[in-house]
């Protein structure tokens, strides 16, 4: 068993406060030191109450996904042979009412892109496969109720 943290810190700065007329920016610090600007979503929350120049928890879960599914795709893909060169996501979430009418992120759509060299060049029925099965042992996919869809772009 293993244990994740990450330190989320938001200060008023003086701000009223109770008029909902604050700043959402906040600091997410993670191991290592590592500092991440954060905000609400304008889509949630309207500017200038957010910001548009930080990542959002929105952003974050579909980032989530996609960097764990691309770090399995490119584990998987390493043990069968298949040199990558290079794996770009153009991944989407859509937020929306879910079945029991609370906003939710309903659906995450990943796009991966994988360029592979060498002699070794997987079909397309082979690039499913090694994409099925690193859905299959991503830890954050294994960890949410979200549908997370996979549509690799070949070529």
């Amino acid at each position: 068993m293993a244990t994740y943290g990450a330190t989320i810190a938001w200060r008023r700065n003086g701000e009223t406060f109770t008029d909902n007329r604050y700043s959402r920016v906040h600091r997410w610090t993670f191991d290592g030191g590592i500092q991440v600007r954060a905000s609400s979503s304008s889509h949630v929350v309207p500017l200038p109450y957010s910001a548009q120049d930080a990542v959002d928890p929105e952003e974050a879960f579909v980032a989530s996904l996609s960097s764990c599914h691309m770090l399995w795709f490119l584990s998987i893909a390493a043990k069968q042979g298949f040199c990558v060169d290079g794996y770009t996501d153009a991944a989407e979430g859509i937020m929306e009412k879910n079945a029991e009418g609370r906003l939710a992120m309903t659906v995450v759509t990943l796009r991966p892109h994988v360029v592979f060299s060498g002699d070794k060049q997987p079909s397309l029925s082979q690039l499913e496969a090694l994409h099925h099965r690193a859905h299959d042992e991503c830890f954050i996919a294994n960890s949410v109720k979200t549908e997370v869809r996979c549509v690799p772009v070949l070529g």
